[in-house]
């Protein structure tokens, strides 16, 4: 078969096996579609194994991925919430590859169906996916970078009924309010409400956990707020 026609097969055979198995009491172990493409994850697992550094994993997951695109679409295209553990690794992999996008886009069927995450584990799907996402965006703004916001508005979206610690709830929150207020200045104060929407943010990142770190993230906001109040009045 053509690379493409392997593509639609695979997608059409985890479309099939994904509408079969139906609900959070049942797993996809069993079918042809997942069980080939567990054999490939654990292989995979192993090259990974023998990389040390974290940079090189992501690398590599960020060269892998591709191979388990068509089983993934045609999970999401007609699954029904079966405990499937390609589909979570894929979701995570996708995180350290910096495909925020994609992460997200699993994420909303994860814990829409309540998938939970491998044993190994020890967190929650909603509780990981708030963490890794918000990790990744303060990692972002200590190497002087940037991040997306709305990948951070989705994130606090996709989990906000979802339980977990508060110091991870407050890191979303953290991270959420410092990007928001990444490059605004007297003179360029972005949208209006955006800096009160960011020290709303840090507010309640500092409320959930004190020692969040969003103190003077709050202090600066709160001063910026107060520059721009007679430029917003008049």
């Amino acid at each position: 078969m053509s690379n493409p026609c392997r593509r639609h097969f695979q997608r059409t055979t985890a479309a099939l096996a994904a509408a079969e198995a139906v609900g959070p009491e049942q797993s996809m172990e069993g079918a042809n579609a997942y069980e080939l493409q567990m054999a490939q994850l654990l292989q995979d697992r192993l090259r990974l194994k023998q990389i040390q550094s974290v940079e090189g994993k992501c690398a590599l997951k960020r060269q892998l991925l591709p191979a388990y695109e068509p089983y993934v679409q045609g999970v999401i295209e007609a699954g029904r919430g079966a405990q499937d553990e390609v589909l979570t690794t894929v979701m995570l992999w996708r995180i350290d590859a910096s495909d925020f996008a994609g992460a997200l886009d699993l994420a909303a069927y994860v814990m829409e169906h309540g998938l939970l995450m491998p044993d190994r584990f020890e967190r929650t799907s909603g509780c990981l996916i708030a963490e890794e996402v918000a990790e990744a965006a303060l990692l972002a703004l200590k190497a002087g970078g940037t991040f997306d916001l709305a990948m951070l508005h989705r994130t606090v979206e996709l989990t906000h009924d979802h339980d977990m610690p508060d110091e991870a709830r407050a890191k979303l929150y953290l991270a959420t309010g410092r990007v928001t207020l990444l490059g605004l200045t007297p003179e360029q104060s972005g949208q209006p409400g955006q800096v009160s929407a960011a020290i709303e943010l840090l507010k309640r990142a500092i409320e959930l956990n004190t020692s969040c770190g969003g103190k003077k993230d709050l202090e600066g906001a709160e001063r910026l707020l107060k520059k721009i109040a007679p430029l917003i009045g008049s």
